[in-house]
């Protein structure tokens, strides 16, 4: 019977980061049910090299366009078509030939090809939270248009997601996201003005990339996923709430207008939210480590100290104030984790950084498209200049 199961052709973007190598492994391990048919990378031609080799994929893209000829070289002795470029990206993104787009670039970067998807009536399996924050309103939009399914990878979005399969039309009071509190929960600015780049790379449960790394432990991501949640489950920005939950089980909770609570649980695994975006409607049977609750005797929970970790509250802002404020939140965020990773600024100058751009930058209430670009710039610019580079 399980030849009549017609393949889900995936094209996975931003193969070789955290999201993409485990979303590889899901298909590695299920090769009945998916294929891979586009792989993107930035600048990591090895690895993507490699991939192609194992998974024969019809494309591949990679977006620093002096590597062409290497991965060009590197494959030319199979039917893989090399593409390079921003551009490119975007083109990959408009084939015909693939069902589902795995969106995993990291930050603003991943845009543009994930509208092109949502245009071609694509379903997305949402890693990039950057392109709802940035442009929710259109993205959302274009996808009810087009009827392009977007399913959350995130684990907190996921979980909701989940919570609300066989819901229908039951409104939700609220939804609370789980925050782990990052590697420095607990501590205060004293602590925090001497932390370092390594320090800041080591999450307490989660293996994940620099980038979403640093924003774990400056709470900023979890600011982004509260944007990134009103857009997906359309709600108003009081019902989206944040709890510290520091073992990282409970991966997030709905609340019904009724004051029912469903609560979506597991070990902190990436694997699972990516599998179950990939296979929905049906779940995968795997052989992923299960949750014991006697290895968890208590599960905590406790208000986020935003007096300490002040993004959560800028992001707050920007989820309220709207139109393009999270671009510019978003934009000059991404900066300041660049310039820390650089050991350019202070951990606490990432949120000093995001505040004066945010103060300083010219607010949309209504943007286009475009405008969002242009705001994305004025952000970037302006938060590069407060940097001494």
């Amino acid at each position: 019977m399980a030849d009549a199961i017609q393949k889900k052709r995936i094209a996975v973007f931003g193969s070789t980061g955290s999201i993409g190598t485990q979303a590889l492994e899901v298909i590695r391990t299920n090769p009945d049910l998916f294929e891979t048919e586009i792989l993107t990378a930035q600048t990591n031609a090895d690895l993507l090299v490699k991939q192609a080799i194992e998974f024969k994929p019809n494309a591949v893209v990679i977006g620093d366009e002096s590597l062409y000829q290497k991965l060009k070289d590197a494959l030319s002795n199979t039917d893989t078509k090399v593409f390079a470029g921003e551009a490119a990206l975007v083109e990959a993104a408009d084939f015909d030939s693939y069902d589902m787009m795995l969106a995993g670039i990291v930050g603003f970067a991943g845009l543009k090809p994930t509208l092109k998807a949502v245009e071609k009536g694509k379903a997305i399996g949402l890693a990039n939270k950057e392109t709802l924050v940035v442009a929710g309103d259109i993205v959302m939009q274009k996808a009810y248009e087009k009827r392009a399914p977007i399913i959350p990878v995130d684990s907190e979005h996921s979980a909701i997601f989940q919570c609300l399969v066989g819901e229908g039309r039951n409104n939700i009071e609220k939804i609370i996201l789980t925050a782990s509190g990052g590697p420095f929960l607990g501590k205060k600015p004293n602590f925090l003005v001497n932390v370092k780049r390594d320090h800041a790379l080591q999450h307490p449960n989660w293996n994940m990339g620099a980038k979403i790394s640093i924003d774990s432990a400056t709470l900023m991501n979890k600011g982004l996923e509260m944007i990134e949640a009103k857009w997906l489950f359309n709600l108003q920005p009081e019902q989206v709430q944040v709890v510290v939950h520091p073992q990282s089980i409970i991966h997030s909770i709905v609340q019904f207008e009724d004051g029912s609570m469903k609560a979506q649980m597991g070990l902190p695994d990436m694997k699972l939210p990516i599998q179950y975006a990939m296979s929905f409607p049906q779940r995968i049977r795997n052989n992923f480590p299960r949750l014991e609750f006697k290895k968890y005797p208590s599960l905590t929970f406790e208000e986020p100290d935003v007096k300490t970790f002040r993004n959560l509250s800028l992001a707050t802002e920007a989820l309220v104030k709207g139109g393009n404020m999270p671009c510019i939140l978003n934009a000059a965020n991404e900066i300041a984790v660049w310039a820390f990773l650089r050991n350019r600024i202070g951990f606490l100058d990432i949120t000093a950084v995001v505040e004066k751009t945010m103060l300083n930058c010219t607010f949309i209430e209504q943007p286009t498209l475009e405008e969002y670009f242009e705001s994305d710039g004025e952000a970037r610019n302006f938060a590069a200049s407060l940097i001494k580079m």
